[in-house]
């Protein structure tokens, strides 16, 4: 395992190549910044004079992985905060494993407040609840640097929490918007249409690199794009409803091919027609 270098390349964040086989990487997204990648899924992590701030452990194998990573990338660091991005297991499952590997017990672990809830009612050793949560923003330093959380509004769940490092421009974002890629699927717990508005809000936080969940790190531009992209999947899908096409029917005709090029065209695209069109035909968009 090696580290790869984020390079910004005009308005393009591009990162070098790093072996297919490897089941986890580390990329440098700006001073102290770091992209943790397991497998499919991205965790990251800051580093500060008083330690460092872990977001999403993933689950408990990667968690593993992701403190040899820190302790190898910040050795003597230790673990000050762990934050959840949100609620769904294969996000936030692993801290205590990620503290036990540093040598610690009792680290916060941060969360907005809708959280908690679903985490207790799994019940798992693995998901411990988080102990510290906040409601619209929550802003904290640690050794020098600060940490920002915002939630924008029901999304993919009813509690994404959207981290933000000012002093790096650099901010952290999952599940509800990717890379130049279709939304998962049929869009499972999406909220619409508050769902337009989270991600938009994306745009009033200053950011220049946004590391996403899945797939590679963005820009700008690339929200931009999604916010295209999902107004012009519901246009076309509220033009279906209206000339009476079936959900069947949507699937199979609806094509954007502006978007052809993006990551699961061929496998989501038709999938995100159905959640949209279901939305669209219950009355609601």
């Amino acid at each position: 395992i090696r580290i790869a270098m984020a390079v910004a390349t005009g308005a393009v964040l591009a990162t070098a190549p790093l072996s297919a086989q490897d089941d986890y990487e580390t990329t440098r997204i700006a001073e102290g910044v770091y992209q943790f990648r397991w497998v499919g899924h991205n965790g990251m992590f800051v580093t500060t004079d008083a330690g460092v701030v872990a977001f999403d452990p993933i689950n408990v194998e990667a968690a593993k992985a992701f403190a040899s990573e820190i302790q190898r990338i910040a050795p003597g660091s230790p673990l000050v905060s762990i934050v959840y991005s949100h609620s769904d297991a294969d996000h936030s499952t692993g801290a205590n494993v990620l503290m036990d590997a540093m040598g610690q017990q009792g680290v916060p672990i941060i969360a907005h407040e809708n959280a908690s809830a679903p985490i207790r009612a799994r019940g798992s050793s693995a998901q411990p609840e988080p102990t510290v949560t906040f409601t619209d923003k929550l802003s904290f330093e640690v050794g020098g640097r600060w940490i920002e959380l915002y939630y924008l509004g029901p999304s993919h769940t009813d509690n994404i929490a959207v981290a933000f490092i000012p002093d790096a421009g650099v901010a952290f974002s999952v599940d509800f918007v990717s890379l130049d890629r279709m939304g998962y699927q049929e869009l499972p717990g999406w909220r619409f249409p508050e769902f337009f508005d989270a991600v938009s809000g994306l745009l009033g936080i200053p950011f220049e690199t946004m590391v996403f969940g899945h797939g590679p790190p963005g820009d700008r531009a690339a929200i931009h794009r999604q916010i295209a992209y999902y107004d012009d999947l519901t246009t076309a899908v509220r033009e279906s409803v209206a000339d009476g096409l079936s959900e069947d029917q949507a699937a199979r005709r609806i094509r954007l091919d502006q978007y052809a090029d993006w990551d699961r065209y061929e496998d989501w695209f038709p999938m995100n027609v159905r959640a949209v069109y279901r939305w669209v035909a219950a009355g609601a968009g």
